[in-house]
């Protein structure tokens, strides 16, 4: 495109706007689309790339696609003789993610309040992200088994691996959350004097809440899946009836139970759907 063509596709997309203004609105959408153009040959290279180091193959994946097609038709029809275990086991699933849920967005908020560069000085803002780096890092089901060998099997151990999980992933995005405040409030709170539990009390948190809100919110749902995870390795909740039927080829009773899994899950996101349209 030439200038003469640019300026006028500029003036048919701007009218009224005097040409410096113009102007400056013409660079501001021309230097994101430069950026995006230099950048994309670079993202094509890095997709090859881990395409390559992956492994990915369309073609085994079509082949495979038959035996996938053979092991979920052998899932139907499900059975139900063992409902009642299957609703306990949801039961305390659900109590695993709401206590795990609970203690993790205490803990993490309270950590958060040294992540969040617009509260700590940095000799604790830096020792309190590496903190929150190093449990990130690591999987649930590490915690999960180290607290298994801890206090035993059942839903504490699991309960306890959610609790420092949290930590690591919610916290950092609580800590985001205060630093994406507006200034102005936190400002003019420091200019009358206020002290730093006053401005953090008064002019962080409050803006900060509905997303915190939401925030606990996305953490209950991605708890309560998780905990049928951890209970593979035995820290509670289905996941252990789960790895059983799997390993006993009971594909009926797995079926019944994936059945039951995605109700609740499904059940739990609608609510918190709704929860957070009501505080955004």
């Amino acid at each position: 495109m030439t200038t003469r063509e640019s300026t006028r596709r500029g003036q048919s997309l701007t009218p009224g706007l005097d040409p410096k203004e113009r102007e400056r609105l013409e660079r501001a959408f021309t230097v994101p689309r430069a950026r995006f153009l230099l950048g994309l040959p670079v993202v094509v290279v890095i997709l090859l790339w881990s395409f390559v180091g992956a492994k990915f193959d369309f073609a085994k994946l079509g082949e495979g696609a038959v035996n996938m097609g053979d092991f979920l038709s052998q899932m139907f029809p499900p059975t139900w003789d063992k409902f009642g275990t299957i609703v306990a086991l949801l039961i305390e699933t659900l109590q695993m993610a709401i206590v795990g849920t609970v203690l993790g967005a205490v803990l993490s908020l309270i950590v958060a309040f040294g992540a969040a560069s617009n509260i700590a000085p940095k000799w604790l803002y830096y020792p309190t992200r590496w903190l929150m780096n190093i449990i990130r890092s690591l999987p649930d089901l590490v915690f999960a088994l180290m607290f298994v060998s801890a206090v035993g099997l059942g839903p504490f151990a699991g309960i306890l691996a959610m609790t420092i999980g949290s930590i690591g992933s919610i916290g950092k995005i609580f800590a985001e959350a205060m630093e994406a405040v507006d200034r102005g409030p936190v400002t003019a709170m420091q200019a009358v004097g206020a002290s730093k539990r006053q401005t953090v009390q008064y002019g962080i948190l409050p803006q900060a809440s509905p997303m915190l809100v939401s925030y606990t919110l996305l953490l209950f749902e991605g708890n309560v899946r998780g905990a049928t995870i951890l209970g593979m390795v035995g820290a509670g909740g289905i996941g252990l009836e789960l790895t059983t039927a799997m390993r006993m080829y009971d594909y009926g009773h797995l079926s019944a139970i994936v059945i039951c899994i995605i109700v609740l899950v499904t059940a739990i996101d609608q609510a918190s759907a709704i929860i957070r349209r009501k505080i955004t």
